[in-house]
C-alpha cells in the first residue's frame, strides 16, 4: 500500500482567510496524526509564522517557508543523510536546510530601485510592525514574526492594471518574478513545485512508494499541485475555485478555507 504524503498552503487553504483560524480543519489534522500520514506546510509564510502553528497543532514534519524559497527538514527525520550534487544542506539549530530562494537583502535593493524608478510600491520590509499588522489583519505578535524574512518580499502597490503589468515587467528585467497570493510577492528562482519536488524525492527514497496530495487555494499554489500525484483547491472565500487554477487531474472541492481542507483529507484517507 502507498504510504500518503500530504502538503498543504496555509493561508486561505488549512487558515481560514480572515481570522487564520484552522478549528475546522482539526478533525482531519488529528485523522492524519493518527495515521501517522505526513502533513507537510508549504506556504508563503515565514519560518518563524510557520513554526508557530506547527507548534499550535503538533505538527514536526518538513516545511517549506516564504513560496519555495526554504526547505526545513527536522534532524533525524529521515533515517538517510540527506546528500545532493547540486544543492548544499546545512544544519541550523533542529533542522537541515536547504536554501532555493534569493537572498533577501538583494530584494530589498530591488524594492527601493522600484521606488526610485516612479513605482508606487510597499514590500513588507518598509511597514512597520503595527503597519504591517493592519495591513495583514495580524496581530503584533504574528507581524514580527512575518517582518523576518528570508526568501520573499510580500509588497502592495498603488496603479491601475497597465501599471501593474509594467512593475511585473521591471521585476523580471531585473532577474526575479512575482507570484500572487493574499498579497504579490517578489521571489528568486524559486517556487513551491521546486520544493515540493526534493521532499517528494525524499519521502520516496524513505518508503520507496508514495502517493502525494497537495491543496491549495490560489495561483502561488500551482507549481506545487503541478507536482503531486493528487492536486486540490478548496473554495475561496466568495464560494468560487480560483479560475486561473487550471491543471490536470485537478480536484475541486466544495469548502471554503479549512472546511474544504477538513472534507477533502477526510474523504482522502477514509
Amino acid at each position: 500500500m502507498k504510504k500518503i504524503v500530504v502538503f498543504t498552503d496555509l493561508d486561505g487553504t488549512l487558515l481560514d482567510y480572515s481570522t487564520y483560524s484552522l478549528e475546522p480543519a482539526l478533525p482531519a489534522i488529528q485523522i492524519l496524526r493518527n495515521q501517522n500520514i505526513p502533513l507537510v506546510i508549504c506556504s508563503s509564510k515565514t519560518r518563524k509564522e510557520i513554526e508557530y502553528y506547527r507548534t499550535k497543532f503538533g505538527n514536526d514534519h518538513p516545511f517549506v517557508s516564504e513560496n519555495g524559497g526554504g526547505i526545513f527538514i527536522p534532524k533525524n527525520y529521515f533515517s538517510f543523510e540527506i546528500r545532493f550534487d547540486n544543492l548544499s544542506v546545512r544544519e541550523e539549530q533542529d533542522y537541515h536546510v536547504i536554501t532555493l530562494g534569493a537572498k533577501y537583502s538583494d530584494l530589498r535593493r530591488t524594492i527601493e530601485s522600484l521606488r526610485r524608478e516612479g513605482f508606487q510600491v510597499k514590500g513588507f520590509g518598509d511597514m512597520s510592525i503595527r503597519e504591517l499588522a493592519e495591513t495583514a489583519n495580524i496581530s503584533i505578535d504574528e507581524a514580527v514574526m512575518a517582518k523576518e524574512r528570508d526568501f520573499d518580499e510580500p509588497f502592495v502597490l498603488e496603479g491601475n492594471s497597465l501599471q501593474t503589468q509594467r512593475l511585473l515587467e521591471a521585476i523580471g528585467s531585473k532577474g526575479f518574478h512575482v507570484t500572487r497570493g493574499r498579497f504579490y510577492h517578489m521571489l528568486g528562482n524559486s517556487d513551491k513545485g521546486k520544493a515540493v519536488s526534493i521532499l517528494i524525492d525524499l519521502f520516496k527514497k524513505q518508503s520507496n512508494s508514495i502517493l502525494t496530495v497537495a491543496i491549495g487555494d490560489s495561483p502561488n499554489d500551482i507549481p506545487m499541485l503541478k507536482k503531486v500525484d493528487i492536486p486540490i483547491i478548496v473554495q475561496q472565500p466568495d464560494g468560487n475555485h480560483d479560475a486561473t487554477i487550471d491543471i490536470p487531474k485537478l480536484m475541486k472541492v466544495d469548502g471554503i478555507g479549512p472546511g474544504g481542507w477538513n472534507k477533502a483529507v477526510i474523504a482522502l484517507v477514509s
